[in-house]
């Protein structure tokens, strides 16, 4: 079976709905606590993911674990070897690419459109056009070098971006459950109070868009994985 091994900041910031898609794709599945472990005392994973945290990609004075993640992903891309980042993921790859991850204008919150481009409407991203994704960030990043932009939002130029057919980044969480959209309120109340963001009115949000955000990430991470598969069987026919 492909190794897919997961890279996790925070308990509570796991696989969610994409868990069961990596199942369907004969996955194993192998979390790593990047707080307390490194990556590199893993086998070579035929799959990273980079899930999302707490902190900023630039907290490196606090989180000290961040200095060997970004190395290890910077080897990696290097190498050209199937990566997937999510919220903090994704700034994590553009930082390990020479990007400068910074806080944004504005903290988003709940759920918001994310707009394909033109690249992005030929890619996996065309399953999000219209359909309010799941947003908890407040960094941002410049566009890496080689990187193809696949989505923006009102706030944020880039929500999602690719690097060739081997890594995919999103700032936004198509990977969030109802469960998990659940614990991140309540484990983030005194963040919503300071914002003045009502955490009923998220629930709300959540019952209106949440069917249909998570039928839209099934479906991204669905093709993204079967054209990463393809991708591994011509280059392992080319090898033998």
């Amino acid at each position: 079976m492909p190794l897919a091994l997961v890279l996790r900041h925070l308990d509570i910031a796991h696989l969610g709905n994409l868990e069961a898609v990596l199942r369907d794709h004969s996955y194993d599945i192998r979390y790593v606590d990047v707080t307390s472990e490194s990556p590199r005392d893993h086998p070579e994973a035929d799959l990273v993911v980079v899930l999302g945290g707490d902190m900023g990609a630039y907290e490196k004075d606090a989180h000290p674990f961040l200095v060997g993640e970004l190395a290890y992903l910077r080897d990696r891309l290097a190498a050209e070897r199937p990566t997937l980042g999510i919220c903090l993921g994704a700034q994590l790859i553009a930082e390990a690419l020479g990007e400068t991850v910074r806080k944004g204008k504005t903290v988003e919150i709940g759920f918001r459109e994310v707009t394909p481009t033109e690249a992005g409407f030929d890619s996996p991203l065309r399953h999000v056009a219209g359909v309010p994704m799941m947003q908890w960030h407040g960094d941002t990043f410049g566009l890496p070098s080689g990187a193809i932009r696949l989505a923006s939002s009102s706030a944020y130029s880039n929500e999602a971006f690719a690097l060739g057919d081997y890594a995919l980044a999103v700032q936004f969480h198509p990977e969030l459950t109802a469960e998990m959209y659940e614990t991140w309120i309540v484990g983030g109340l005194d963040e919503l109070a300071a914002l003045e963001i009502e955490p009923d009115d998220l629930r709300r949000d959540a019952l209106a868009n949440g069917p249909a955000m998570q039928a839209a990430a099934v479906a991204m991470f669905t093709e993204w994985l079967g054209a990463l598969q393809r991708l591994v069987s011509r280059v392992s026919s080319r090898k033998s």
